[in-house]
């Protein structure tokens, strides 16, 4: 493999003239520049990213932590955060951590050691403290992360606009599928939600589960066994993925979605538009949550991005109805 020292042997210049020349310093002259341009191109030599960040303290990568990838919604970020990277002309070093506090916290130190230009880190769900320090930009996505800055949407209010669609249908039977009490998300979601309810006189059966499809169906089927002239007509989910195994529930159990039970998720994962009938949810703005997190760690930091919340936006689909 062609090294910086094979070129300047070449060109019978110093490796450290290379180096100036690959820093594009304007201390070398026109002619020497040309040379060594020349003799790097006919060595087809491609310097090192790590090696020319270790010698300015970073490389042109970009660190990005989420906790599953097989969750959608971290996919879909995990997509958009690399297609703004690389527009920018950034790569992304991906590291997932299962949710696990002490696997966030090794995943995080090997990154360091890349010298990355900044970090985006989704945190664990239950917001365990971070044990790692670090001077260079770093964000926290959809959860808080000590004092770091945040890019996320409003889950408070975007479950209010789920309430408020079922309310604007005429549901009053209404019942909820919350995330885990000990995630900061799960809590700001179903706070929003039922603050909304309660304030029109409606107080709703919770049930708790994870955010994934399993507990959908399993908390669904609960939810559903009552009688009739009792059972909710709509339920809200703090996630598309429990609302689309709520909609495996129904389906088991007979009940056709929307005619007899409305369900409304959170999110807008793109097989919320796949499923049938098609899923009303609550929509993040994933493209901006992942272009604002990469412009503030490249030190391009878009207007307004610390100025607060972004807006969720209400998705009408196929899955919600007034009830009969």
């Amino acid at each position: 493999m062609v090294n910086i020292k094979d070129v300047a042997a070449r060109a019978n210049v110093s490796v450290g003239t290379v180096s100036r020349v690959l820093a594009k310093n304007e201390t070398v002259g026109k002619e020497l520049r040309e040379l060594v341009e020349a003799t790097i191109r006919e060595l087809n030599f491609r310097p090192s990213g790590v090696a020319r960040g270790l010698r300015r303290s970073r490389t042109d990568m970009i660190g990005l932590v989420i906790p599953d990838i097989t969750n959608p919604f971290f996919a879909e970020l995990a997509k958009h955060v690399e297609a703004s990277a690389s527009q920018a002309g950034f790569s992304v070093l991906l590291s997932i951590t299962n949710d696990d506090p002490k696997i966030e916290l090794s995943q995080i130190e090997t990154l360091l050691r890349s010298y990355p230009t900044g970090l985006i880190v989704v945190p664990t769900q239950f917001g365990a403290p971070a044990k790692w320090q670090s001077d260079i930009a770093t964000v926290a996505v959809d959860r808080r992360l000590k004092n770091y800055p945040l890019i996320s949407v409003d889950h408070y209010a975007g479950a209010g606009l789920a309430a408020q669609h079922l309310l604007q249908l005429g549901h009053r039977r209404i019942a909820y599928i919350a995330g885990p009490n000990e995630s900061p998300v799960s809590r700001e979601r179903r706070k929003g939600f039922l603050d909304t309810l309660i304030a029109a006189g409606i107080q709703p059966e919770v049930v708790e589960g994870h955010f994934d499809y399993q507990s959908g169906e399993v908390l669904g089927k609960h939810l559903l066994s009552s009688p009739e002239d009792v059972r909710p007509t709509a339920i809200a989910t703090a996630s598309d993925q429990q609302a689309i195994g709520l909609m495996r529930a129904a389906s088991d159990l007979d009940l056709k979605v929307p005619d007899n039970l409305s369900i409304i998720g959170f999110d807008d994962i793109p097989l919320a538009n796949l499923i049938t009938p098609r899923l009303t949810t609550i929509s993040q703005p994933v493209e901006q949550i992942a272009a604002r997190a990469v412009a503030f760690v490249i030190g391009e930091n878009a207007a307004g991005t610390n100025a607060g919340l972004l807006d969720a936006t209400l998705v009408i689909r196929n899955s919600t109805a007034a009830p009969r």
